[in-house]
């Protein structure tokens, strides 16, 4: 499947265990790129109106809690964030699948903090369930590149769309001129580098 703009309106944005713990152990990209990519996703949503899911795992584990500063920029949603008590495959949480299937949305846009742990399951059932999944490979990453590659190559395998936080941005944006394109700039300004 090849990138294409995306329709805010039938797209939702899952973003899965970005906990302070499990993001130290990303090491096949910048963990503070990774962080601040996940964050400008989740802002692009809100501005969008589009759904958001946050899930978490283990908050009171090593994985620790989930990154405060989704709270600043989606409270709500960081509020409602799932809990899951260590089931892998966030999928394989009642809680999560019915919150995705309560958006009515059938394109997805997913990140996980690892994207060979966290992202490459719930990705994978999605596909078998017949969604369109866009996963931002840089919003995640691995304990190395070797495992962030095989992550990757198996999803993109299974009809995943490999793609990146601009990428996705300017996607969902279409026309900067736009209602959608005014509404995604902060997001994409907050990334660019000083």
């Amino acid at each position: 499947m090849l990138l294409q703009m995306l329709p805010p309106a039938d797209t939702a944005m899952l973003l899965i265990d970005h906990q302070d713990g499990t993001m130290s152990w990303v090491s096949s990209i910048d963990q503070q790129v990774m962080k601040a990519n996940a964050i400008a996703l989740a802002r692009a949503a809100k501005a969008l109106d589009m759904p958001l899911v946050l899930t978490s795992s283990l908050e009171d584990h090593a994985q620790g809690p989930f990154a405060k500063e989704f709270e600043e920029f989606v409270p709500d949603e960081f509020a409602a964030r799932i809990k899951r008590t260590g089931v892998v495959n966030a999928w394989d949480d009642p809680a999560f699948a019915a919150a995705v299937a309560a958006t009515g949305r059938r394109i997805l846009i997913i990140a996980g903090v690892t994207n060979d742990v966290c992202t490459v399951y719930p990705t994978l059932s999605a596909l078998a369930l017949g969604y369109t999944v866009h996963v931002v490979a840089d919003a995640g990453g691995s304990t190395n590149k070797i495992a962030d590659d095989a992550a990757l190559r198996q999803m993109e395998l299974a009809g995943a769309v490999i793609t990146s936080t601009n990428m996705i941005l300017t996607g969902l944006a279409g026309n900067w001129n736009s209602p959608a394109g005014q509404a995604v700039l902060p997001a994409v300004a907050s990334l660019i580098p000083n």
